[in-house]
């Protein structure tokens, strides 16, 4: 059967012809036009029906929800709001949907209302553009790193390492857990387990994807990954995906030419190929801001955002001087930040915006943190205090991007897998890198779904991946 996709009906090329389109019902008024989406595009295509030659018991089918294929002829709309829609001739329902328990309907649902339904979310045209956006997103992040002649990597989702070193992860056993298998000092037997040694599920691709720079010059990972942390809020998920590049014989000046060039890329991309989705997605923010305090409000629209980013240079600054603008702000002097301000401790959200949105009117780069608030993988700066990390910030989350160049040199590797308590014994291969060839060598990691709500706008995390792995929620 041929079947058009209605996004290819929206223009008045096939005006005239015949056409067979499927699709779900979106509304039905006054038994005679019917809006239907397939998937294929944001925009509904009107279906006129002629209400006295058909059945009425079919007509009362024709409900939010139901899966129809029709048959007819593209003419010019005579309404307004549409420049095509279809002469029905033949309609049949494939799939019905009860309206009286059918959970999406034409009205406005919360966002944890559609979180509990998401196996029917995709209907709406809010995630209907957010995941059509996700996926423009992806796409574009692989045409960048294989035109920039990069090799994927698919790195293990099972480990026996800790990345982070952050301790929480999901162990992966097929231990009888009735019956745990005890050592003579009574501990958990891991030799009986399928790998005979205590597995995770892997908190990051960065270890192996270093292995495979070192041979194969430049390599990224995109790939899912997990974090036992028991955290509920907006910006955190178990379950997230992972984009993460290494290159061989970069420092971190060419780790952060490469974020950044990756980052206005991959923007660019979806500005030019979603324009109705960014568009619709602007309206909706805008609309859910009007019910905020001013304060809670973004001083830009999502698409201004975006161009913010793809339209201006990074400014790149360390880590201390950025502390030092702090302290020195009107925000700080006032005590109007919520978190403290000082050297040694993370820097939060409110203040990375403000030195995005307000002290320089651009994304801004830092650089050189101190080496206590990063892992141990990152190489050591001359000063003996700071590593040369580098986080990249953009307005209304912050930071997007986190890298560093990684620490080659297979002394203060020791000296640090030593400060850190991590065994060598459990990362000797990453120590062989550092044995056989070692070289300078830098990349980053960039968190998709944080990617994805900034270019959607979308306030939750929850919201911007299929179906969201959260504590107590391991649904669909």
């Amino acid at each position: 059967m041929k079947r058009h996709a209605i996004s290819e009906l929206l223009d008045a090329t096939l005006v005239g012809q015949n056409v067979t389109v499927c699709g779900w019902v979106r509304t039905f008024r006054n038994n005679q036009f019917l809006s239907v989406n397939d998937g294929s595009s944001l925009e509904n295509l009107q279906l006129v029906i002629d209400r006295e030659g058909t059945d009425e018991v079919l007509l009362k089918r024709l409900t939010t929800g139901a899966a129809i294929r029709a048959k007819g002829t593209l003419v010019e709309s005579q309404g307004s709001g549409q420049a095509t829609e279809v002469d029905v001739k033949v309609i049949e329902v494939l799939g019905d949907a009860d309206p009286e328990v059918y959970p999406i309907q034409m009205k406005r649902h919360t966002m944890e209302f559609l979180r509990e339904k998401a196996h029917l979310r995709f209907r709406t045209s809010t995630f209907n553009a957010v995941f059509r956006l996700r996926h423009g997103l992806q796409y574009a992040i692989h045409e960048y790193f294989d035109q920039a002649g990069f090799y994927m990597l698919h790195t293990p989702i099972i480990t026996g390492s800790d990345a982070e070193g952050a301790g929480e992860m999901f162990q992966v056993t097929t231990l009888d857990l009735n019956q745990v298998p005890k050592n003579e000092e009574g501990q958990v037997d891991h030799g009986a387990d399928f790998f005979g040694k205590p597995s995770n599920l892997t908190v990051s691709g960065q270890l192996e994807a270093e292995l495979g720079a070192m041979a194969l010059g430049k390599v990224y990972t995109f790939g899912p990954t997990f974090r036992a942390e028991n955290s509920n809020t907006s910006r955190h998920l178990a379950e997230f995906w992972m984009i993460e590049p290494e290159v061989a014989f970069n420092d971190l000046t060419d780790n952060m030419d490469l974020a950044e060039d990756c980052l206005r890329f991959v923007l660019t991309k979806v500005l030019e190929r979603f324009p109705s989705e960014l568009e619709f997605l602007a309206k909706r923010e805008s609309d859910t801001e009007k019910q905020l305090p001013a304060d809670q409000r973004n001083e830009m629209g999502l698409i201004e955002r975006l161009r913010f980013v793809t339209e201006n240079p990074c400014v790149r600054i360390t880590y201390t001087e950025a502390i030092d603008l702090l302290r020195n702000s009107k925000p700080f002097k006032k005590n109007k930040f919520k978190y403290p301000v000082e050297w040694g401790i993370d820097l939060q959200s409110e203040h990375e915006r403000w030195l995005v949105e307000k002290k320089f009117k651009q994304p801004v780069i830092l650089t050189d943190y101190p080496a206590e608030i990063k892992a141990f993988y990152m190489r050591s700066n001359d000063d003996g205090k700071t590593v040369a990390a580098m986080d990249v910030l953009v307005p209304g989350i912050g930071e997007l991007i986190g890298g560093s160049q990684r620490e080659e040199r297979l002394d203060v590797l020791k000296e640090k897998c030593a400060a850190f308590d991590i065994p060598e014994d459990h990362v000797w291969w990453y120590m062989d890198t550092r044995r056989f060839g070692t070289a300078p060598h830098a990349g980053f990691g960039l968190g998709f779904e944080r990617l994805v709500m900034f270019a959607t706008g979308m306030t939750n995390i929850r919201d911007v991946i299929p179906f969201p792995r959260t504590p107590q929620n391991a649904e669909f």
